[in-house]
């Protein structure tokens, strides 16, 4: 077990989306400091910035969150950048933990390093039978060439590392630009604009035959924190709900949820992305006793609250 209490942690993006409820976390586990880096003064990408953040902070637990991300689209425009971003830092973030002797180090994966075709549910063990969605490849790629990083080091090293794979995060606080913004936020916007300005349809992406899985942001930031302190393990591990939904019925939820009156009209010229997504979540339960709490119509009546609330702040 990892003690967290009086340590300090660096947490990078830590002022995200999700690494502004995982420092509630923290904090409640009584951590001595939490460190989180903003990229005006610490680029991830650059081994010296790196370098410099290890040395101001020193840290001795590191939970690397900090990604370059976005839905379909935003993966279809950034290939590239998605690619070397993540993969850069990543590098960096874990070769400055070896070099500093830090006693644990938490990376964070993503459900988009999973085959394209993967069984499901998809397990752990079945991470590399096969290539993974081509939208989003260059950014799960770069994110699972990090496992075989932490066990390399772990191997010759001594580093304690582990690797965790939240399936898609949504909530209060997440990205609603429509540039860039994943499925739910997307669609939240787009269906509370509608309402609002008596639109009479509501256009979404693909056939809305593809399903996914989706966990509430307290649940993620709850379980990579239960396994930073009882995970110690090298194999991967699934963090989710273990619960899919096709594309089609999330809409029309959010539709439903939102009270949007209008028709729905699919755009199948746009691509669907990966057929199915989702996890089996035993591994978690078993090693580290994570359950994922808030249900899916829960969680998303609370993130329409919180948008309707903050768009007009």
């Amino acid at each position: 077990m990892t003690d967290l209490q009086g340590k300090r942690v660096l947490l990078t993006g830590g002022a995200g989306f999700l690494g502004r409820v995982v420092t509630g976390e923290l904090e409640a586990r009584g951590v001595g400091e939490i460190i989180v880096p903003r990229s005006a003064k610490y680029d991830l990408t650059e081994q010296d910035a790196v370098r410099d953040l290890y040395r101001d902070s020193r840290p001795e637990i590191v939970i690397h969150l900090a990604a370059e991300v976005g839905g379909i689209g935003a993966n279809r425009a950034n290939p590239g950048r998605y690619f070397f971003a993540n993969m850069a830092m990543g590098l960096h973030v874990i070769e400055e933990a070896r070099a500093n002797q830090v006693e644990k180090v938490v990376q964070v994966g993503t459900v988009c390093a999973y085959p394209k075709f993967a069984t499901v549910p998809f397990r752990e063990d079945d991470l590399w039978s096969g290539y993974p969605e081509e939208t989003n490849a260059p950014y799960g790629i770069a994110k699972k060439s990090l496992l075989v990083m932490l066990q390399a080091y772990r191997e010759q090293y001594g580093l304690k590392g582990i690797y965790l794979l939240p399936v898609n995060l949504y909530g209060p606080g997440d990205n609603f630009d429509p540039e860039s913004s994943h499925v739910i936020p997307a669609l939240v916007r787009k269906f509370v604009t509608a309402r609002d300005q008596g639109d009479p349809e509501v256009v979404a992406w693909g056939t809305g035959s593809a399903s996914r899985e989706f966990l509430y942001v307290d649940d993620a930031a709850r379980g990579i924190v239960m396994a930073t302190e009882h995970y110690e393990g090298q194999e991967p591990v699934n963090i989710g709900t273990s619960h899919e939904i096709t594309i089609k019925d999330l809409v029309e939820l959010i539709g439903r949820l939102t009270g949007y009156e209008g028709t729905i009209r699919w755009d199948t010229t746009k691509p669907d992305g990966q057929p199915r997504r989702k996890l089996d979540t035993s591994r978690a339960r078993e090693l580290f006793g994570f359950d994922a709490a808030i249900g899916l119509e829960e969680g998303l009546r609370r993130t329409i609250s919180w948008w309707e609330a903050d768009r007009n702040d």
